[in-house]
């Protein structure tokens, strides 16, 4: 009788009785089989609010940006608020992919296509809001720099330019990043086909895949290069679109704290998103036995951590506002706690902050009830952060004949909970299609940690000496 781990940390990466061709049957050929019956449901509620997006776009671009809830002086309302969210969510697919590879994590395998999955519907639905804003996105192709007969460039002083700029070369990579790690899966999706169909599109997908040496060579090389330079992009896209706020003067935005800041909230929130997602798919689909509780767990304590960071910046951002001096900062840390918005403050404190202390405790991080239940609070959290950082700020100007307040519309509702509704959509698609888990890695990862398996060692590499 094999032994039982002491603790979930002591615990298999794979559990089981595996062998190479039951993770591929596993795994593989979930896009070949019936999807269960929460997957209906959930494409339902995706395609349901997919409409409502269309439908909001659709009155957008007839009636203008009027009829969302901004105004003098919160010209910046639920559309820069998603947008920060949608972004930092999509910012948890990079750092598990590429920043866990080049540091040699290998609990990455379980969960890294999905969060990388997730990062690209994220942006998609991040970049929808800026682009609505301009209030004609049908020349949005003017945000970029190219020749043209009237001389007319953007302006590269403006934060919003580099937005452009940093967003789509994330997305670019990250897609990338993505497709170069399907193709080895693509090949045995296309081994496996049963309909010519399938076998056509998958072949062409997988790019002659033909798992020679060569190919893994070249794949590896690729793949490595992608992680190097994904790297940077995880640090750079949050700090500038923090810069949007911190290159300006407006008291609670012009602060040197806010791209670390906005990074790990970017983490935080993409982690609990991951987990959102992971907790009941791991379940539908039966996957304890390669998403095991030891990937949960250090999820979950990534989300501590992080989340400490983001307590620790809330801290500095209050005492900033009395050690400065400046009357403005002191008003607005005072108007954004006990103002006409402040419940939103302290919701926020007890979202990000209060609750997810729970998370030291182990019992509580390997309960998939309470570890859903906070994660679901998290993604909350951080969205009122967002909304206490754009409105709070705005809506009490230096002037108090400038003093508004902001009211979203039900376009502004209906816009929101659209892109929620494409990016469930869109990733119940993906489940349907596409395994959810990188087989080959995981193959490669059972070779090295099945027990009578070699761990990373392997034989030297001959050097023709004697």
């Amino acid at each position: 009788m094999a032994a039982q781990p002491a603790s979930v940390i002591d615990g298999p990466m794979i559990e089981g009785q595996q062998t190479y061709g039951t993770i591929t049957e596993h795994i593989g050929d979930i896009p070949a089989k019936s999807p269960p019956a929460p997957w209906y449901f959930g494409a339902a509620f995706g395609f349901g609010l997919l409409g409502v997006m269309v439908l909001t776009i659709g009155s957008l671009l007839y009636n203008g940006i009027g009829i969302w809830g901004v105004n003098v002086p919160v010209g910046w309302g639920f559309d820069i608020i998603n947008f920060v969210w949608w972004i930092g969510i999509g910012h948890a697919g990079t750092l598990i992919s590429a920043i866990l590879l080049l540091l040699r994590q290998q609990w990455r395998t379980s969960i890294n296509r999905f969060a990388e999955t997730m990062t690209l519907f994220a942006v998609m639905c991040a970049g929808l809001f800026p682009l609505l804003h301009t209030g004609r996105p049908w020349v949005a192709y003017w945000l970029v720099p190219y020749p043209n007969i009237m001389a007319v460039w953007p302006n590269f002083r403006s934060p919003l330019v580099w937005d452009v700029f940093a967003v789509t070369t994330y997305l670019t990579v990250s897609a990338l990043f993505w497709y170069v790690g399907l193709i080895p899966d693509l090949a045995t999706m296309r081994d496996r086909a049963k309909s010519k169909v399938k076998q056509v599109v998958t072949g062409m997908l997988a790019m002659g895949w033909r798992n020679s040496a060569a190919h893994w060579f070249r794949y590896e090389t690729a793949y490595l290069l992608l992680a190097g330079l994904s790297t940077p992009l995880v640090i750079s896209v949050h700090s500038i679109v923090s810069l949007d706020f911190a290159v300006s003067l407006m008291p609670g935005w012009h602060t040197t704290i806010f791209p670390p800041y906005f990074v790990a909230g970017a983490i935080y929130s993409g982690f609990a998103m991951v987990l959102t997602f992971m907790i009941p798919v791991r379940r539908w689909y039966k996957m304890e036995n390669f998403v095991t509780m030891k990937h949960i767990d250090w999820m979950a304590k990534v989300m501590l951590a992080t989340g400490l960071i983001v307590l620790y910046g809330y801290g500095m951002e209050a005492f900033m506002a009395w050690y400065s001096g400046s009357l403005w900062e002191e008003l607005m840390f005072e108007n954004r706690t006990t103002g006409r918005f402040g419940l939103s403050y302290w919701l926020l404190i007890l979202c990000n902050g209060v609750i997810p202390q729970l998370l030291w405790l182990p019992r509580f991080r390997h309960h998939m009830g309470v570890l859903f239940f906070i994660s679901l609070v998290i993604n909350v959290g951080m969205w009122l952060e967002r909304f206490v950082i754009v409105v709070t700020s705005l809506h009490h100007d230096f002037l108090p004949s400038s003093w508004g307040m902001y009211y979203p519309t039900i376009w502004d509702l209906g816009m929101f909970a659209g892109t929620i509704g494409f990016f469930t959509f869109m990733m119940f698609l993906f489940l349907r299609f596409l395994p959810m888990i990188a087989v080959f890695e995981m193959r490669d990862l059972w070779h090295k940690v099945k027990p009578d398996g070699h761990g990373d060692r392997h034989a030297p590499v001959p050097t023709g000496k004697s």
